[in-house]
């Protein structure tokens, strides 16, 4: 990155775990939200027969393409713009955000007692240059009991999270092997992150 233009980043994300670990590689960050009027949700329907790791990818593709085009409408200063999207995968079957304590519930009964992938794209934008890397691990759920599975989405942590658990909070209890990158589970794998920002031209640690 030419630190002339910019010493930052823009983070096309809500997520806080993804602003952590951004600061975690000393990367300085803004947000850069989408605005009211913007359907962002509808990005992340799956098309039919999609396999979690091209949907992942283009899920982040669009949002990225979203974000750049916000950056260019507010008329804000150049900078690179990062976005990243997180699924679950168990087998062929796609397990996204879920719609409500009903689905969620559904969602954590199938990943009982279960290895699933969980799939994380990150893509940065610098000037004409798209950069993007995929990670993808594997978690083994330990068996679940009903009453686990209702006390957890109880709490609420499962709503607006991916597989309806997050691993960096309650839903941790519930892993018993985790082959890959802890921090793409969160939503921001830190080694491909640095990767594609040192050749955007950025300094990593």
């Amino acid at each position: 990155m030419n630190k002339t233009r910019a010493d930052f980043l823009y983070l096309a994300s809500q997520s806080p775990r993804r602003a952590q670990l951004l600061d975690l590689l000393q990367v300085p960050h803004r947000p850069l939200l989408a605005d009211a009027d913007e359907d962002a949700e509808s990005l992340e329907a799956p098309l039919p027969r999609e396999a979690a790791a091209a949907y992942v990818q283009r899920v982040t593709g669009l949002k990225l393409d979203a974000a750049v085009a916000r950056l260019e409408r507010r008329g804000l200063p150049l900078a690179p713009v990062l976005c990243a999207d997180t699924t679950v995968a168990l087998g062929g079957a796609i397990l996204g955000k879920p719609a409500d304590a009903a689905d969620a519930r559904r969602m954590l009964a199938a990943l009982s007692g279960r290895t699933h992938r969980v799939m994380t794209a990150v893509a940065v934008q610098a000037g004409r240059r798209r950069l993007a890397a995929l990670s993808v691990s594997r978690v083994r759920f330990a068996p679940l009991a009903a009453s686990q599975i209702a006390a957890y989405v109880a709490s609420g942590e499962p709503m607006g999270k991916a597989g309806a658990y997050a691993i960096q909070g309650l839903g941790s209890a519930f892993v018993a092997h985790i082959a890959g990158s802890h921090s793409g589970i969160m939503g921001l794998p830190t080694f491909e992150t640095a990767q594609l920002l040192r050749q955007a031209g950025w300094r990593i640690p």
